[in-house]
């Protein structure tokens, strides 16, 4: 009984925080238009309409991937009013947790890279900004098995950079639409 009561005081606690769902446009003084069981769209409209430019590199290509599946899931549009570059990959490797021969048994890996949206008409800069991902593994007895970990962290850190670069663009398109109220107006 007592977890009931926990919840709904932490559900009215969210609610009173100031908490605004990135997706969800309040419609006018009457509430969430989310409780009203209609959804406002447009910032996932606009998000659809972006074109993530080919990246060099295959962490650059995982990340193009990702934003691919979460920007435009039904496809890349014919006639995109918004570009996103990714520039600037980096990878930097650390030894760690060295032996008393001197070898690593484990390294630390940091992904760095920078990207840019872009009007496509007018090639202003609308956003832009770093991102990182750091990540380990360890080095293995079996070569294959350090591989596979090499890989599956440079999987994982394309998630987690692309998921970055994901809510920072909605975190612009939000802003802007609720400044302007009308996504035609960008």
């Amino acid at each position: 009984m007592w977890y009931k009561s926990n919840i709904i005081f932490c559900v009215l606690l969210l609610a009173s925080c100031g908490f605004e769902p990135l997706y969800v446009e309040r419609q006018g003084d009457s509430g969430w238009s989310y409780y009203q069981a209609t959804f406002d769209t447009s910032i996932t409209d606009e998000i659809a309409q972006i074109k993530v430019e080919p990246a060099p590199d295959r962490i650059g290509q995982l990340v193009r991937n990702e934003l691919l599946d979460t920007f435009t899931p039904k496809g890349v549009p014919d006639k995109p009013k918004y570009r996103l570059q990714i520039e600037d990959i980096s990878k930097k490797t650390t030894d760690q947790a060295m032996r008393d021969d001197i070898t690593a048994t484990r390294k630390r890996v940091e992904y760095k890279l920078t990207y840019a949206l872009f009007d496509a008409k007018t090639g202003k800069k609308l956003v832009s900004g770093d991102t990182l991902a750091l990540l380990g593994y360890d080095i293995m007895a079996n070569p294959y098995s350090t591989t596979f970990s090499e890989k599956k962290i440079e999987k994982d850190a394309a998630k987690i950079m692309s998921n970055d670069i994901s809510l920072r663009v909605a975190a612009y398109f939000h802003s802007v639409l609720t400044k302007r109220g009308n996504p035609n107006e960008l």
